[in-house]
């Protein structure tokens, strides 16, 4: 879980890599917050509720799963729910346990690009998609979390944190500005897409994995930023700001850590840990 402030772990000095700006660039005004907020756990999450995923199936990352009643053109919202920002810590520590770690902070800001609002959540799954498939070309897996804001002089734009493997780096972000002028059909504009490794280099999850997890912290804290100030305490948040108007899905995951398949880990644990029936 985020954490208000991460600069030390097990005894040992951590330092964070403060260079990083995660990409946010003045673009666009805000809108107003709104909404009521549901109740949920002590641990943000809330098993009755099917949360949005965009991604991938769970063993392999070949193509998208997206659509749904929670994917509507006409649904707004201003913010991210508690229930939501519990999915999403949860779905970042799966990512951990599949090893499947977030390396990769990429932010897209889609109103430059010339994407309107209520276009912006089949953008992201379409960069998403793209961008899986690349990976599995390769012989990679992957797994992501991502969150859309509308902020105030940026516009609407996505921020993600994806498993992108050091070695394949290079390759994927050579490819990113062909995607996008396939998305949008405008000639890619500069400034509009940023993504930096966690940590401020490349290979630092396997390199130095506490450091790497203390700065995973902070752009996780950073990506829920926009949850309901209520909410704020309940999930060690420090950072708060507007999320903004969002048309359709404002957050989601692959479908590799999502609820459901955080459940079924959990089910296939459960069977290996129950001890063997004993036959009379």
């Amino acid at each position: 879980m985020p954490r208000q402030k991460t600069g030390a772990r097990n005894g040992a000095a951590l330092k964070l890599h403060r260079g990083v700006t995660f990409g946010e660039v003045s673009i666009m005004p805000s809108q107003a917050r709104s909404g009521a907020e549901p109740q949920v756990l002590e641990t943000g999450t809330t098993p009755a509720i099917e949360y949005s995923t965009s991604g991938v199936p769970t063993h392999f990352a070949r193509c998208s799963g997206r659509g749904g009643a929670r994917n509507r053109a006409d649904r707004e919202s201003h913010e991210l729910t508690p229930a939501q920002v519990g999915n999403l810590v949860a779905a970042e520590r799966h990512a951990r346990c599949i090893a499947l770690p977030f390396t990769r902070m990429i932010s897209i800001h889609w109103e430059a690009a010339g994407v309107p609002l209520e276009k912006m959540a089949k953008a992201t799954g379409h960069f998403l998609d793209l961008l899986s498939k690349a990976l599995a070309r390769h012989g990679s897996r992957t797994a992501w979390i991502w969150v859309h804001e509308n902020g105030h002089r940026k516009g609407g734009h996505c921020h993600i944190l994806i498993h992108v493997p050091a070695h394949l780096v290079q390759r994927m972000t050579g490819l990113q500005r062909g995607w996008l002028r396939l998305i949008t059909g405008n000639p890619y504009r500069a400034r509009v897409i940023h993504s930096k490794p966690v940590g401020g280099r490349l290979g630092l999850e396997l390199g130095n994995p506490d450091l790497h997890r203390a700065n995973l912290d902070e752009a996780l804290g950073y990506l829920l930023k926009g949850v309901r100030h209520t909410a704020a305490a309940q999930f060690a948040l420090a950072r708060l700001e507007p999320g903004g108007r969002v048309i359709g899905k404002r957050c989601g995951t692959s479908q590799n850590i999502s609820l459901s398949a955080r459940r079924k880990s959990e089910v296939w644990a459960a069977r290996r840990s129950a001890p063997p029936t004993q036959v009379v």
